[in-house]
């Protein structure tokens, strides 16, 4: 006990010496960085007074300065922005779930505007718009070198207006242009449904409503398959989801763990982390779960499907996520804008960072694109279709089974089929079900 007492007043006594040492150059460097900043602080006033005496054109002085104050946020990195008095009310309304646009999230990437996923049911989804696309021009004029702010303000105008966006999509040898109407976006945050045993629950973004509209979406969805027991697990589709709330994502999460670490983040001071933990419940009892992400879930998406599958409690299924790993903060400016600022990244309960990597799933399964079939192949399968040993005249009846058993099944072919037909429909949520009914299969762990 002396000796540790000992080696931590040497320690302390050494330290008071270095610091004795160089306070005078601290000082003194300390000192020379203020007077930089007022020189340099002293030139942007130089050049505000020049432009607005000199400018070929008038200028609008508070337009100048929010440009300048913009420009110094978005210098910092993709995600950082000054929200003017209307941006800034109209991010509060989009948290609530009813905005007006073309309902796509967009991104900067080099320059240029990046969609980071369309939003379920809006115009920019019925458009096909989709995730990786990257927009050149609106209504013919050139986005490249505007900020991201400005290139959004391109996109957005009077519900029921024509915008023409030009798209480069990979894969496509040539940019096309895209015609959208302009509509209100009212999002519903989650969609539920039944396929055949499985419940899926649809999280399109993390707004006020997603707790909310999941958990009665489930309760819905459980109750109509009459119990929790009729149902072999849950799909999380979180494909196309930009993300949203981090509130939100703690919560969705908390819904299917009992217990252990969700997120946490780390900010540009270690006492200014934070960690968020499940408590204990779990509203499908221990059921399998899928997760599906792609390229278009980022962010609050991320941490969800990151948090699920750290924990082992779901299996994570798809393609590589976007990998927005940070967290912003909305602070209030006077005059009711406010600034948008990354104040920290996020890490999974195992520690990692999901930033420029995103989550990778555990099973990567690519969503094909469908081709459309030529007229004599479809022919061909419509005719496999309709030609079977009960289409042919003078069969022989099975006499072997009874009337229950013939009706058990066909009702299992027509869930066969249905499954089939959702493969062809949707590729990646027909292989989630297929693992859950494989997992079903199984059995519980003994």
């Amino acid at each position: 006990m002396k000796k540790f007492v000992m080696a931590a007043l040497g320690g302390t006594l050494a330290g008071v010496v270095a610091t004795t040492q160089i306070a005078g150059p601290l000082v003194a460097e300390e000192s020379g960085r203020s007077a930089n900043v007022y020189e340099q602080l002293d030139l942007f006033g130089d050049i505000f007074e020049r432009i607005r005496a000199q400018y070929v054109e008038e200028v609008d002085e508070s337009e100048l300065i929010e440009a300048a104050i913009n420009g110094m946020l978005t210098s910092l990195d993709p995600h950082s922005s000054y929200l003017s008095p209307d941006d800034a009310t109209q991010m509060r309304v989009q948290t609530r779930g009813e905005f007006g646009g073309l309902g796509i999230e967009v991104t900067q990437e080099e320059g240029f505007v990046k969609v980071v996923s369309p939003i379920d049911g809006t115009p920019a989804d019925e458009a096909g718009m989709e995730a990786g696309d990257f927009i050149t021009h609106v209504d013919g004029e050139s986005l490249l070198g505007l900020t991201l702010d400005k290139a959004v303000d391109m996109m957005r105008g009077p519900v029921g207006s024509e915008i023409v966006i030009t798209v480069v999509r990979e894969g496509e040898s040539e940019p096309f242009d895209v015609s959208i109407i302009r509509d209100t976006i009212k999002l519903t945050a989650v969609r539920t449904r039944i396929e055949g045993e499985s419940v899926v629950l649809r999280v399109t973004t993390f707004n006020d409503q997603t707790t909310p509209n999941l958990e009665a979406g489930l309760k819905e969805q459980i109750e109509a398959a009459g119990g929790l027991d009729n149902i072999n697990g849950v799909v999380l589709d979180l494909r196309n989801n930009p993300g949203g709330l981090l509130t939100q994502a703690i919560s969705v999460s908390d819904a299917f763990l009992d217990e252990g670490e969700i997120v946490s983040t780390r900010g540009r001071n270690v006492a200014d982390g934070e960690r968020f933990n499940a408590t204990e419940g779990d509203l499908i009892e221990g059921k399998p779960m899928v997760v599906l992400i792609n390229g278009g879930s980022a962010s609050a998406s991320e941490i969800v499907a990151g948090a699920l599958q750290d924990h082992r409690r779901a299996i994570v299924v798809g393609t590589k996520s976007f990998g927005k790993g940070s967290v912003q903060t909305v602070m209030p400016l006077r005059g009711d804008g406010a600034m948008r600022l990354t104040t920290a990244r996020y890490y999974t309960p195992s520690g990692r960072s999901i930033q420029a990597l995103g989550v990778s799933p555990d099973i990567v399964v690519a969503q094909p694109r469908r081709e459309p079939e030529s007229e004599d192949e479809e022919e061909t399968s419509v005719a496999a279709r309709i030609r079977s040993e009960a289409d042919l005249r003078g069969r022989l009846n099975n006499d072997s089974l009874s009337e229950d058993e013939i009706r058990q099944i066909e009702a299992d072919r027509e869930k066969a089929e249905k499954s089939a037909q959702l493969r062809e429909e949707d590729y990646q949520l027909a292989y989630a079900i297929d693992i859950l009914k494989g997992l079903s299969a199984l059995g519980p762990e003994k």
